[in-house]
């Protein structure tokens, strides 16, 4: 009986220690947004883009979950910030690019460097790892999304 209870432990335990992560991750997320100018949302679109450069809007909605009125706004706020621009795709006017802008490549890297924004709090967390405990770390999340995303399918 011990041994079933201990199981059924396991995977709560496993359970609160990712959402106490994604709970922190969250608040720093807004408090890195806040602290810019941003609404998390509008912070969600600009680092879902970033490492694209450009993507189309229904990429960005199937990428980040955003409801399409949420993301439309925070794309409007966006482009008059002049972080990004938004194009109709040629023969397809009913599909938007969206391009980070030089000025929206600018803002990022000032992001990434901030003390006490989430870029600066990760890099310390990652800074202490030993490159096997990092190495581990990110293989076994790995290994539980490519769980969860065969669930899902399911």
């Amino acid at each position: 009986m011990e041994s079933n209870e201990l199981r059924e432990g396991r995977p709560v335990e496993l359970l609160k220690s990712f959402w106490n992560v994604q709970k922190n991750m969250m608040q720093l997320i807004q408090k890195t947004a806040v602290n810019n100018g941003l609404s998390v949302p509008q912070y969600v679109i600009l680092v879902t883009i970033a490492p694209y450069g450009e993507m189309l809007q229904k990429t960005v909605v199937e990428k980040t979950f955003l409801p399409k009125s949420t993301l439309s706004q925070a794309v409007d706020g966006l482009v008059s910030k002049g972080f990004i621009e938004r194009h109709h795709v040629e023969g397809n006017r009913r599909e938007v690019e969206l391009l980070l802008s030089e000025e929206g490549k600018r803002f990022l890297k000032e992001l990434h460097v901030q003390k006490s924004g989430i870029h600066d709090v990760f890099q310390r967390a990652a800074d202490v790892l030993t490159e096997k405990e990092y190495e581990g770390i990110l293989r076994t999340h790995n290994e539980i999304s490519a769980l969860l995303e065969r669930k899902i399918v399911e």
